[in-house]
């Protein structure tokens, strides 16, 4: 092994001043532009120290690796292979390199390049580093993530190794802050500093100079605010006019910086209509952004004759170099990721730049030779921006860090050293994503499954899935799916002046594997159809055949080597693929258990002038009332379902949902009971069910996912599902039970509501009140329905059969005046002349303004004839006395005036009437007349002013207990049912009956009267005969005066027919 320095790298010339400060100062900090040759060379100055002498870090000595961490994969092992070749030995000897999956690590290595996601990871394991001696954190500037965490872990650790050097590297912006975050306390210098100790001493600080040429800037706005004048223009029209003002400046290649592809493809049709009518002459545009295929990415770097116009993102600032660059043309705009901490998705806004990334973007053209920069904006507007990009940890959900920063015991966010302490809010949201995922408990504690994500090396949301596939047996299917949305798309979209042909041929390509249903299942079609390809071909017919069909192949490897590799990490978890194809029901509940704060449901608008509401067709409601569209390019987009499910959610224009699956809602809850919100409305007992039930509504992050569920409501509300169930069970009775005790209570509770009812009065029965309490005693507390009551009652009646019997001393406030006499339950009367009374059925309804209020006499339709209309005029006893009352007060004023007081003239009078002798109202002026002398005329009785409660309703039945007509006219019923009447009379006596006769019937065959028992009631029949022209016929009539009538005229036409008279001649 050599080690040599590069005499045209300009840290070469600086590598003694370096390597007094590393052996002087645990901390150092090198600030140098691309191209200083920091990254390959500071890991040999390292080795010439003495350091990293391999194994593991002993006591004192120099033992422990050189770790040198990079931000991508693809530089860690282009670094590793660059320094192994500049030392002369094997890549995996001296120099070793490790990133996700890949260890090219052996027990010589000195130097370990790895990515600073495997230094972060191997805190687990080895929490004081002591593999390492010497930890060089390269490119530091970017601020990612992993770099802001790994430098806080340091600032924490170095104190307790200061055996451990810390080489930081950055570009030239802002070195002072990491100086200042690893100062050490110094001397005190100033006057009156009594302890000895003095302000912090930064850690020292190195800058190298990059090989750079002037660079001259011209700020070119698109519309120059300051002169009015200015022709209006927009941004495609400025950036031409650029490119044309540079192209004039001489030879050498435009760097145009954009802030996306769409921006980049509608700049290249501008620069390409210009070259078609002749305003740039000779001018290849090439497109340069992440998501472009491999080979057009190539073509960047290629040699080519003429001029050279590239169009890319800000992927060209710093992390790329194009070469032959000479003009930089920047509008000054970029996406920034951003977390909204509104809509807890992950955003990418176009915003302007920071002064930093501007100077970045100019020094991108004086690599070579002297530079020309255009901005597309003015000096002032530059003036104004922010010094410095935000670091990413202050853009971005931090769930991966607190997760990792709980499961190592770091303690709180908020407490840990950070080179820029993130915001609260961000914390808070980096919480609530591991709560939502149960990754978290309520108090923060780490859980099992969030110890099996900090396992996975992938983005928590998709390891969550792989877990929950676990254990819905659909390993084999999440694991493609997880693999292939964890790299960068496989399938291209190809790029260039002739891009719309190849575009569609490629849309048409990737086709055959998009499902209407899941863009998630493409993912499983694409990978199912590699892997038949790949059997059927060779090795380079599998990469044409990529090439041909728009797939990029070492993303296609990527893909392949990450879904080995995560299979393995499920090995250890004790987690393996299903062998049989899996239901697509389950895969989609294993994403959905990652994606539960990226569901939407269709938002509804009004559909005209209707109540009616209709879906909105590609707008949807989302977690914490966001809003969002399922993005163009999706399988979905044209026939978008009621509820989807998103891999991400993306601001640009607007809020899009990408890479979405339609879901069924029912899944949703079961994987959501830590998350989701209920609340209950209308909690009511229900018979039906034996239990109080309530509507519920169920709802995740403001998005109802159960809209009216029928619950029972003592998993609720206990206490109060108690309440309702003694209330509406055992007090209302509205329950279907047959317990001993429940019809005895009932059969007392309506015997005293028969006493109401009769006596028209509410102050009887004790009020519900008494009646709950009496229960609320007995009943205990955890009996909230039928279910638990039945439980409990059947062991306790053995004991104590009698303990919920109810007496009447229980239901009653008093009876007096309410009693069989006075309200009798039966009506019996007769016509006169008519033999046993009939015995009628009492109705008492006490209902005011109800047209059934009052007493309802059932008759009989066969005994209709024969009840005494006068005797039902003197109403029952009990209402007898307010009877009188309303029929005095009723009469007119010169006849009132005699019988005040009112009341004690009624019940003088009461003492007197006799209800044996004849209508009430003829019985009452007898009585009046005898007590003050005065007559009171029959038609002076006004029973249309007395209370509709007190006059008598009749109800007529038939046979069968069916009501045939009612009303308080006893006549008009009679005439309205006369032929019905009479022929349920007859059917009294049918053997009498006969017709034809024309001679005189005998004794034996025409009685004087019949009687039969018709349900329960005496019906008397009177037999007649009656004319019926021809002939006489025998009829059963209803009454005495029907029967003298017919048989009036019945013997008159016998003796017309010349029949021998039955009379013997004298």
């Amino acid at each position: 092994m050599h080690i040599s320095y590069p005499p045209d790298l300009p840290i070469s010339g600086r590598r003694d001043d370096i390597a007094d400060a590393i052996r002087d100062h645990q901390v150092v900090v090198l600030a140098g532009e691309t191209g200083s040759g920091k990254t390959t060379q500071l890991p040999k100055i390292c080795l010439a120290l003495g350091r990293g002498q391999g194994g593991s870090h002993g006591q004192g000595g120099s033992a422990g690796r050189i770790g040198h961490t990079q931000p991508r994969r693809l530089a860690a092992r282009t670094v590793a292979a660059r320094i192994a070749e500049e030392l002369g030995t094997e890549l995996g000897d001296v120099v070793g390199w490790k990133v996700r999956f890949t260890d090219q690590v052996s027990p010589s290595t000195r130097i370990k390049v790895m990515t600073d996601g495997i230094l972060l990871a191997e805190l687990t394991s080895d929490r004081m580093l002591l593999q390492y001696h010497t930890l060089i954190i390269d490119e530091a500037h970017e601020r990612s993530l992993n770099i802001d965490f790994i430098l806080g872990y340091l600032k924490r650790l170095l104190p307790k190794r200061p055996d451990l050097k810390l080489i930081i590297t950055s570009a030239t912006i802002d070195p002072a802050r990491f100086a200042a975050h690893f100062g050490t306390p110094g001397r005190g210098t100033a006057a009156g500093e009594a302890g000895g100790v003095g302000r912090t001493q930064p850690a020292p600080i190195i800058e190298v100079s990059g090989r750079t040429y002037p660079v001259e800037l011209r700020y070119r706005p698109v519309v120059d605010p300051d002169d009015p004048k200015a022709e209006e223009r927009d941004q495609a029209e400025a950036i031409v006019d650029a490119v044309r003002e540079l192209t004039a400046e001489g030879p050498g290649d435009v760097l145009v910086f954009l802030p996306g592809e769409r921006d980049i493809r509608d700049i290249q049709d501008a620069l390409a209509d210009a070259v078609r009518r002749g305003l740039l002459a000779d001018t290849e545009i090439l497109p340069l952004f992440a998501r472009l295929s491999t080979a057009d990415q190539l073509r960047v770097f290629a040699p080519h004759p003429g001029r050279r116009v590239v169009l890319a993102t800000n992927v060209a600032e710093t992390s790329l170099t194009v070469p032959g660059i000479k003009y930089v043309v920047d509008p000054g705009l970029a996406r920034i990721s951003r977390y909204s901490h509104r809509t807890k998705v992950q955003r990418l806004p176009i915003e302007k730049v920071s002064q930093a990334s501007a100077a970045q973007r100019a020094g991108r053209c004086g690599r070579t030779s002297d530079g020309i920069c255009i901005r597309l904006y003015a000096e002032d507007d530059f003036d104004a921006r922010p010094e410095f990009t935000d670091p990413e940890i202050l853009r971005t959900n931090l769930a991966s860090v607190v997760l990792r920063m709980i499961a190592l015991g770091f303690g709180e966010v908020g407490d840990f050293p950070f080179l820029d302490p993130p915001d609260r809010r961000a914390v808070t949201d980096g919480v609530n994503l591991l709560h939502e995922l149960g990754a978290l408990d309520a108090e923060q504690r780490i859980t099992a499954v969030g110890r099996a994500l900090e396992r996975l090396p992938i983005e928590p949301r998709f390891a969550r899935m792989l877990i929950e596939a676990g254990r819905n047996g659909c390993v084999a299917e999440l694991l493609i799916i997880v693999a292939g949305m964890s790299i960068q798309d496989p399938r291209e979209r190809p790029a260039g002046v002739d891009r719309a042909a190849t575009a569609d041929a490629a849309d048409q390509s990737h086709a055959r594997f998009a499902d209407p249903r899941s863009d998630f299942v493409s993912y499983l079609n694409l990978w199912r159809y590699l892997e038949q390809r790949r059997e059927e071909l060779t090795g380079n017919q599998f990469r044409r055949m990529c090439r041909a069909e728009h797939l990029h192949y070492l993303r296609i490897r990527e893909w392949q080597d990450l879904h080995g590799q995560l299979r393995r990490v499920l090995r250890e978890l004790d987690i393996s693929p299903n062998a049989e194809p899996a239901d697509p029901r389950t895969v989609h509940q294993s994403l959905l258990a990652g994606l539960l704060s990226h569901i939407g449901l269709q938002i509804e608008k009004p559909n005209g002038e209707t109540t009616r509401r209709r879906p909105d067709r590609n707008a949807y409601l989302g977690a914490r009332n966001a809003s969002f569209a399922i993005f163009p390019g999706s399988a979905l987009f044209r026939r978008p379902p009621r509820w989807v499910m998103a891999a991400e959610l993306v601001e640009t224009s607007r809020l899009w949902a990408r890479t979405v699956a339609r879901i069924e809602p029912e899944w949703i809850e079961p994987l959501a009971t830590h998350l989701v919100r209920s609340t209950f409305s209308e909690p009511h007992w229900s018979a039906k069910h034996g239990a109080v039930m309530a509507h519920e509504r169920v709802t995740l992050y403001g998005v109802p996912i159960v809209a009216d569920r029928l619950v029972n409501y003592a998993g609720v509300d206990p206490e109060l599902a108690r309440e309702l169930f003694i209330r509406h069970a055992l007090v209302q009775g509205e329950w279907q039970t047959s317990h001993a005790f429940w019809e005895s209570n009932r059969a007392l509770l309506d015997q005293v509501d028969e006493w109401e009812q009769r006596a028209r009065r509410r102050d009887i029965m004790v009020d519900e009140q008494t009646l709950f309490d009496f229960y609320d005693r007995r009943v205990p507390g955890n009996v909230v329905s039928a279910r638990h009551f039945d439980r409990w009652w059947g062991r306790v009646r053995q004991e104590t059969p009698e303990l919920l019997d109810l007496c009447m001393a229980d239901l009653t406030t008093g009876v007096d005046g309410v009693s069989e006499s006075e309200y009798p339950s039966f009506w019996t009367t007769s016509t006169p002349g008519v033999g046993e009374p009939a015995r009628l059925i009492v109705h008492y309804e006490f209902e005011p303004g109800t047209p059934t209020d009052g007493l309802s006499v059932d008759i009989p339709l066969a005994v209709l004839p024969s009840v005494d209309e006068d005797d039902f005029g003197w109403q029952v006893p009990g209402h007898r006395e307010e009877l009188v009352t309303a029929l005095i007060r009723g009469l007119r004023k010169d006849l009132r005036r005699n019988f005040v007081p009112v009341p004690d003239t009624v019940r003088t009078a009461l003492a007197l009437l006799d209800p044996t002798r004849g209508s009430l109202l003829d019985e009452l002026s007898r009585v009046l007349r005898e007590l003050h002398g005065v007559t009171v005329p029959r038609d002076a009785w006004r029973f249309d002013r007395v209370p509709e409660y007190l006059r008598l309703n009749f109800r007529v039945l038939d046979a069968d207990g069916a009501v045939l007509a009612t009303g308080a006219d006893l006549g008009a019923l009679r005439q309205l049912l006369a032929g019905r009447t009479r022929a349920a009379v007859a059917a009294a006596a049918p053997e009498l009956e006969r017709t034809g006769l024309v001679a005189w019937p005998s004794r034996a065959e025409l009685p004087q009267t019949v009687r039969r028992d018709i349900g329960g009631h005496p019906v008397t029949g009177y037999p007649a005969l009656v004319d019926e022209g021809a002939s006489v016929a025998i009829r059963v009539l209803s009454t005495p005066a029907e029967q003298r009538a017919a048989m009036w005229a019945g013997t008159r036409r016998l003796l017309l027919l010349g029949g021998p008279s039955p009379v013997r001649q004298v």
